[in-house]
């Protein structure tokens, strides 16, 4: 049995143990569900859909589900951050289970940093409570713009930037930096920082193809989601109602998208990737300003 397998078959059992937990909190709640406005469901499973879509690409899902539901306030604010945990940690799953397992990755280098981003975001919230968050959100904004314009170079021949990088793991120091980094990657999830567009750019620095992001990103995300989402589930901070519609369609979403970013010739991948650590940076910076206003 291979490693990849390994991890799936994990990683697929704590999804069970969640789903179950999921599924006996709403029948415990079924008049709280039933309730819900039929039309309220229906908008809020079109987003995660849609949501789901773009998370598969690499853009990240929820971002654009928050933007949404405070938009047409179809879930109240105190719900929204367990919501995106819960209805979105099987989707994610689902992604890191389509590129785990068609990707060819070194196994090593797969295991190590996704058990780094999971450490970190275990201790992060200690480390991430002591940083200036609107000052990390620049750096990474600034930094995600240089990596996307020096991989287009390499990308055309453009500048001494050699040729965009192709190793499917790492070794030695750089599988070090690379474990070291997403560690904090990890942490910063904490914080409300997506671990997707950092985590593109350090594969592409350390010269790895940039469909190994793909594994790397979602993996990680995919054995985190289900520990917050269970915890929100046992504090009843979620949307019961869409849970299960938001869920399906969802992970519907993953499976159209997932045929799409995996049918992708490797240079259109790689420009598709730098598209999003712009879009990505961009948020960063809104993000960053929004907080200096406060």
């Amino acid at each position: 049995m291979s490693i990849a397998t390994i991890l799936l078959l994990i990683l697929w059992v704590y999804t069970v143990i969640f789903l179950v937990i999921l599924v006996k909190d709403i029948i415990a709640h079924k008049g709280e569900v039933k309730s819900e406005k039929g039309t309220t469901v229906v908008a809020n499973s079109g987003v995660s859909l849609i949501a789901n879509f773009f998370d598969t690409l690499g853009i990240g899902s929820f971002a654009i589900a928050t933007s949404a539901w405070k938009f047409t306030k179809s879930i109240s604010d105190d719900l929204i951050p367990g919501t995106l945990n819960v209805v979105f940690a099987v989707p994610v799953v689902t992604e890191a289970t389509i590129f785990i397992q068609r990707i060819d990755m070194d196994p090593l280098t797969l295991v190590l940093m996704i058990v780094s981003s999971a450490i970190g975001a275990m201790i992060g919230a200690k480390i991430m409570s002591k940083l200036d968050i609107m000052k990390i959100r620049l750096v990474l904004g600034i930094a995600l713009i240089i990596v996307a314009i020096i991989t287009l170079c390499k990308i055309n021949a453009i500048g001494p930037f050699g040729i965009i990088g192709s190793a499917r793991g790492l070794t030695g120091g750089m599988l070090i930096v690379g474990v070291v980094v997403n560690f904090f990657l990890g942490a910063l999830m904490t914080a409300g920082i997506g671990l997707y567009a950092p985590c593109m750019a350090l594969v592409l620095l350390l010269g790895m193809s940039a469909d190994i992001a793909f594994p790397v990103m979602m993996g990680s995300c995919a054995y985190l989601m289900p520990s917050a989402g269970i915890t929100f589930v046992k504090e009843g901070k979620y949307d019961r109602a869409s849970a299960i519609p938001m869920l399906i369609l969802g992970v519907i979403g993953v499976l159209i998208a997932g045929f799409i970013v995996t049918s992708l010739p490797l240079t259109l991948l790689t420009y598709l990737v730098c598209i999003v650590m712009v879009i990505c940076a961009l948020m960063f910076f809104h993000d960053a300003r929004k907080q200096s206003i406060k």
